[in-house]
């Protein structure tokens, strides 16, 4: 009785019998509390039931996705401006990759511009396309007089200068091709970094060399884009803070056209980078500053005295081109240089590349002298001759000539059974999301396509056994948006879809399938191809997004050969424009 005694005494009868006395003016606050309450709960409690479409998709179900607003018909979820203005401008951090988080990125369909028509098609791509697929004319009017493109009625035409070709690209390729061996089958794979509309490696594509083109979002706000509407090998990717998404020694040459790069700031970070991608042989071509410019007289003395130091053979200085050879045999380090340049310690994995940030050391890398330039086979040899790099997956010799077949085979199937129009005018970029060692890119390497090869990064990193084959491609994971503006892919390619948002380990789903698909579509060209692969109830699934995002798509057994139960999924994108049609 000692608590119940405290209270007064018109609390202790209620306390005991709930004989609360309600007034008339406690039954009004009681009802306008409860109102208030009700009120927050409808409108601020997300809807997650049957009345919300993209709840709905996201369980498999068959609700239409509703389109992006007209004004993202651009929409660049890790290279948004809004995003990227609020950042670092050190090393141009805010211009590299910065993705919303899980749940941030509009859940809409990407439409496209109200002109849009269906690019026109390959080999005449190279040198016009459609104006009204992206009506930009920025560059055209910056850089018309240097060749770079310019607007001639429905077409932006593209005469294949550049800023340091101003007389086209053919051109200055045979200025090259005197220090440089271009056109002999000895180089295959070439990064250009700072690449404008990419006509450098548009052109060196009748060379059978693949060069894979990049520049970040910037001011001329679509040069990757014109890039790849032309059919041309190309990527949105900034040098910052970070390494390049590509494996050690990947490729035969890098080339910088007056791309800006500041190679010796930081203590030599950005050289140091291209070194590490550069195979061992490999060519460093740099036309334009520094290279005998006017008032960069210091950044040209330094980047001369850090290729030496790296045991860089200077091969020419031909006007503002400069050519460097790299050493074919294991890096001289250590020794004494200005720069203070050593070797990465034993634990660094020079394969390394996703998030991974810059170190101011040089890899050390295993094989060099087997995977040399003047080692490796000459193309198209090397496309089906397993490197030694081969040798570090278990049983990779046998499990190289397995894939290779196996995709042959598939490939056929695609063709003549499944109606995928694989050599025809109507597919040329394609993209290959889980690629392992690019069987499927060798199997239709006749075609007239090229495939961006995508390794998950959280899977074995198998990347650089296909660039020793000659083929190009990048780490990624799936989790996230790519890095391309949307409508740049005709044929996008999943093998095993459930493997890229499972975690390897665990098994468990980090991301969902509904927003890796509605990620294809974005990529996706109007009319574009989607096919996925992977076991009956994933694809079930698949199905029905496809539906929500308004693909036509039907499912397929897969190859009677294979032997196995896993399905496939064939979608054509729909062409739509705003307001809802389809064409």
């Amino acid at each position: 009785m000692g608590l119940l005694s405290s209270l007064p005494p018109h609390r202790r009868g209620g306390a005991l019998s709930g004989g609360w006395q309600w007034s008339f003016l406690d039954v009004v606050w009681a009802v306008f509390l409860l109102a208030v309450v009700v009120f927050l709960a409808l409108v601020f409690t997300p809807r997650r039931g049957g009345g919300d479409p993209l709840f709905v998709a996201r369980s498999g179900g068959a609700a239409a996705v509703p389109p992006c607003a007209a004004s993202e018909v651009d929409l660049l979820p890790c290279e948004d401006p809004r995003r990227s203005s609020r950042l670092s401008r050190e090393m141009n951090y805010y211009r590299e990759r910065h993705c919303p988080a899980r749940g941030e990125a509009p859940a809409c369909l990407v439409p496209p511009p109200s002109g849009y028509r269906v690019p026109v098609p390959w080999p005449e791509s190279l040198h016009k396309i459609w104006h009204d697929n992206m009506p930009y004319g920025k560059i055209a009017e910056r850089k018309g007089h240097q060749g770079w493109m310019k607007h001639e009625g429905a077409y932006f035409i593209f005469p294949g200068g550049g800023t340091m070709f101003p007389d086209g690209a053919e051109q200055y390729v045979e200025k090259l091709s005197q220090y440089v061996p271009l056109k002999t089958g000895v180089l295959r794979t070439g990064l250009d970094m700072g690449c404008g509309v990419a006509s450098f490696g548009g052109f060196l594509l009748k060379e059978n060399i693949m060069t894979l083109s990049f520049a970040p979002r910037d001011s001329h706000k679509s040069q990757i884009q014109f890039a790849l509407e032309r059919g041309i090998p190309a990527f949105l990717l900034m040098l910052g803070t970070r390494r390049l998404p590509f494996p050690a020694q990947s490729f035969d040459f890098v080339h910088c056209s007056r791309c800006l790069i500041p190679f010796t700031a930081y203590n030599g970070s950005y050289l140091l980078e291209v070194d590490r991608l550069l195979r061992p042989g490999g060519y460093l071509i740099i036309s334009g500053p520094p290279v005998r410019w006017k008032k960069q007289e210091k950044e040209w003395d330094e980047l001369q005295v850090m290729a030496v130091a790296l045991c860089y053979k200077l091969m020419t200085v031909d006007g503002n081109t400069a050519i460097w050879k790299k050493p074919a045999e294991a890096s001289c380090l250590p020794n004494q240089n200005e720069f203070g340049l050593d070797l990465c310690s034993t634990d660094d994995d020079p394969d390394e590349a996703w998030y991974f940030k810059l170190k101011k050391c040089v890899s050390k890398v295993s094989m060099v002298e087997e995977i040399a330039i003047g080692s490796i086979p000459r193309w198209p040899d090397r496309l089906s001759k397993p490197s030694s790099r081969v040798s570090l997956i278990n049983n990779g010799a046998n499990l190289f000539e397995v894939d290779s077949q196996k995709w042959v085979r598939t490939v056929s199937y695609y063709k003549k059974s499944l109606g995928v129009k694989l050599g025809t005018a109507h597919i040329r970029n394609v993209m290959d999301m889980n690629a392992f060692i690019g069987g499927f890119a060798a199997a239709i390497v006749s075609d007239p396509v090229w495939v961006m090869n995508v390794v998950p990064a959280r899977k074995p990193l198998t990347l650089g056994v296909i660039y020793d084959r000659g083929l190009i491609g990048v780490y990624h994971d799936w989790c996230e948006p790519f890095s391309t503006y949307p409508r740049t892919y005709d044929l996008i390619h999943a093998d095993a879809i459930d493997s890229l948002i499972n975690d390897p380990i665990s098994g468990t789903s980090r991301c969902d399938l509904f927003d890796v698909m509605l990620e294809m579509d974005r990529m996706l060209r109007p009319e574009g191809t989607a096919v996925i692969r992977g076991s009956p109830d994933v694809i079930d699934k698949a199905a029905q997004i496809a539906q929500s995002v308004r693909w036509n798509a039907q499912v397929h057994d897969s190859e009677p050969e294979s032997g196995s139960t896993e399905k496939i999924l064939v979608a054509t994108k729909t062409f739509w424009k705003l307001p809802l049609t389809s064409q």
